[in-house]
């Protein structure tokens, strides 16, 4: 078999040969380790690659590179590995007898062989009856042999297909494994479902395909998944749908194709219902339905259950808080015991307010008072270190969402639902200002009808990275009873944190003096990126250590505004991971980053499977070249990447403070220099301090810290949750302290 010309590029290598043998194959994702006899080799050469079957005896064609790897030495690393049955004798008694084929082994294999010469592929597709000439081959043997056969013919026509229109290997295995023998056909006929139904294949990869099997750039097909594709990249804003203003000339720009083709294909896209017109106030706007679904299923869940009865009996407030005074030591404010009273009336109540005002305090009195009532408790926090703060905070056990609705890799969603709802009287969702639509949708579904709600967040942070702002748009509907706490109690007052962080969220500086003495905030100022860039790594690496004893891997989190620029979280993820845990033999080197033993890395997407989500902080373990995996250890268990795999991992001595939403660190260095205009933005900022537990450092230039501080504009968000609340609702007392 040749290369196609399609996939082989001048850069790239060809090697061809029988297959040896077969050191190591993941029938999953494909990956395999292979010994072949090569043409002009005179030893046998190291092959790795992606196949989705393979065999020894078969005859492979690759094209890609040669490598030399430390640990295994020279091999030859393959982007297309195309595999066709063998023609030589040796070839043909080896593939037979791999076990590729149920029901030959070596010793049937050397038969069939015998009997049949090089004819016995011929023999089993067109001649099977003749199998049962062979001794010990019977009607059932004979009949399996045949079937098995098929099967991998099948299998080996799809990947020459993929391979033939620009499909790497992997992601033809991926193909593969989700469509089973119908992958030419849907492929064929509609190559956009590859973006939609395949981890790693975006709209951008299943258009290359398109064009390479002759789809035209205005096909309808093409611009109707293009309007999801605009739509989609509208959500990575943060938006649930679009004006429609918006979205012709964005989805046009996009698609590089006219404005009226684009409203044609609206229109067919409207009628399948896989995009809803709808209003938001005057504007009409275009969602994905499953967003406009999500929304609109918040706000019926939410109206639902605020209408209904308590779940626990009626509580003497004037006797539970001195009781609750006497248990904890604490003496409550007259705010902190107006807003449990509140909550001990309310079915469905929201707790917000910044750092150090007692959010804690009464969430902890909530709960003890109801704990004493045998009300049935859940507690829940979008991420794993919110989860371990709640229940460090509450010295009750609290769960991420994903574990507590039960995620079912299989079905890609949650066993927790409307028909196998949660055990809980009241569920409590800490850090509600990072859950999205869609989460949040799961959640609720999974809440029984008879149980309250207690939502707590800050409403001053950045909103969820996912689509809508439902913390905000809970709050501004007046649907539900909102607690709005705003007094900074006096030990919180003594950290120079939690006063800076009140002063940006009310559009003051932050005070950039140096302190007297030890403190744990502070200014270092850097005029230009370069000087910038070497701050942070100094201070990461040496300064903050020594002083004040955090471990530089562990304990210290640098914090970006944006991913982008010589001071980017990227950028600087180079620097520190040089500066810090320098590669040495054992690494690799995929999607455009390093991995080693050592680095800290973060998961950027839910993987059910795996049982990690978009933000997970882990550390690698260990890096096997040899079986194409890499091992980190999140939250002290560990979990297998293949080396495929690593486009869901970033290093992560470096993140945007968007990504740290919910998380909390010892320590947290943020650069921030006017290089970053675009996302300089109050609750940016603000966010970012908030992540500080024992010290926060500010990098940069205080012109950068003002223009922040100024900055309340932020990108609105296009969403309907707050309609739909607020149409449903009575006008509700908001209680402020």
């Amino acid at each position: 078999m040749t290369s196609s010309p399609a996939s082989i590029t001048s850069s790239e290598d060809v090697l061809a040969g029988l297959v040896e043998r077969v050191t190591f194959h993941n029938p999953d994702s494909g990956f395999c380790v292979l010994r072949v006899k090569a043409r002009g080799h005179r030893e046998l050469v190291p092959v790795v690659g992606h196949a989705a079957v393979i065999a020894a005896g078969e005859w492979v064609t690759a094209s890609g590179e040669w490598v030399n790897d430390r640990a295994h030495g020279q091999q030859f690393k393959a982007r297309f590995l195309r595999t066709s049955a063998p023609t030589s004798i040796d070839g043909i008694e080896k593939y037979l007898g791999s076990g590729m084929i149920r029901g030959i082994g070596p010793v049937y294999a050397k038969k069939m062989v015998k009997a049949f010469g090089d004819r016995v592929f011929d023999v089993i597709e067109a001649e099977p009856a003749r199998l049962r000439e062979v001794t010990g081959i019977g009607a059932v043997r004979a009949a399996r042999i045949t079937t098995a056969w098929a099967d991998q013919k099948t299998v080996r026509e799809i990947m020459v297909f993929l391979h033939s229109h620009g499909v790497g290997t992997a992601r033809a295995v991926r193909i593969f494994k989700t469509y089973g023998t119908d992958a030419v056909q849907v492929m064929s006929e509609n190559p956009y479902r590859l973006a939609r139904d395949i981890r790693g294949i975006g709209f951008k990869t299943a258009d290359a395909i398109a064009q390479r099997l002759g789809i035209a750039r205005t096909a309808m097909i093409r611009v109707r998944a293009g309007i999801s594709y605009a739509l989609t990249e509208a959500t990575n804003a943060g938006h649930c749908g679009l004006p429609l203003e918006e979205l012709l000339p964005l989805a046009a720009e996009l698609l590089e194709v006219e404005a009226a083709l684009v409203q044609t294909a609206l229109d067919l896209e409207l009628a399948e219902g896989t995009v809803v017109a709808d209003h938001v106030g005057d504007t009409r706007c275009i969602f994905l339905a499953k967003l406009h679904r999500a929304e609109r299923a918040i706000a019926e869940t939410l109206l639902r259950l605020s209408s209904g009865a308590l779940p626990w009996p009626p509580i003497d407030t004037e006797r539970a808080l001195p009781w609750i005074e006497a248990r904890t030591g604490l003496a409550l404010a007259e705010s902190q015991a107006e807003a449990i009273r509140l909550a001990l009336r309310s079915k469905v109540l929201v707790i917000t307010g910044g750092p150090g005002v007692g959010k804690t305090t009464i969430v902890n009195a909530i709960l003890r008072v109801l704990a004493a009532k045998d009300t049935v408790l859940q507690l829940c926090a979008p991420t794993g270190r919110a989860a371990r703060r709640m229940t460090e905070a509450t010295g009750m056990p609290a769960r991420t969402i994903h574990r507590l609705l039960e995620t079912d890799p299989r079905a890609g969603g949650f066993k927790r639902d409307e028909h196998n709802p949660i055990d809980c009287d009241l569920l409590v969702i800490d850090e509600s200002s990072m859950v999205d639509v869609l989460l949040m949708q799961a959640l609720l579904a999974a809440v029984p009808g008879h149980a309250a709600l207690l939502i707590v967040g800050d409403i001053d942070q950045l909103p969820s990275v996912g689509p809508g702002q439902v913390l905000a748009d809970i709050i501004g509907s007046g649907a539900v009873p909102v607690v709005r706490l705003t007094e900074i109690f006096r030990q919180a007052a003594e950290s120079r944190i939690i006063v800076n962080a009140h002063r940006v969220n009310r559009g003051l500086l932050p005070d950039l003096a140096r302190p007297d003495g030890d403190s744990d905030f502070y200014f270092v100022p850097a005029d230009e990126p370069e000087t910038a860039v070497a701050r942070v790594v100094q201070l990461v690496k040496t300064r903050i250590p020594h002083r004040f004893g955090f471990d530089p891997i562990r304990d210290i989190q640098v914090l970006c505004p944006m991913n982008r620029g010589g001071v980017g979280a990227r950028s600087l993820n180079i620097e520190l991971q040089a500066a810090l845990n320098p590669a040495g033999e054992k690494k690799v080197e995929r999607f455009g980053w390093t991995f080693a033993p050592g680095d800290k890395v973060m998961q950027i997407e839910n993987d059910y499977d795996k049982d990690i989500f978009n933000g997970d902080i882990g550390y690698i373990d260990d890096v096997d070249p040899a079986a194409a995996e890499l091992v980190a250890s999140f939250d002290g268990r560990p979990v297998t990447f293949l080396f495929g795999e690593l486009d869901s991992l970033v290093p992560a001595y470096a993140a945007t403070i968007h990504k740290s939403q919910g998380s909390e660190y010892p320590a947290v260095v943020i650069p921030l220099l006017t290089q970053h205009y675009a996302m300089l933005q109050r609750n940016l900022l603000y966010t970012g301090i908030t992540r500080g537990k024992k010290l926060v450092v500010l990098v940069g230039q205080k012109k950068a810290v003002a223009i922040t501080v100024k900055n309340v504009s932020g990108r609105r968000r296009w969403s309907k949750l707050n309609e739909w609340l607020a149409a449903g609702a009575s006008p509700l007392r908001q209680l402020t302290s």
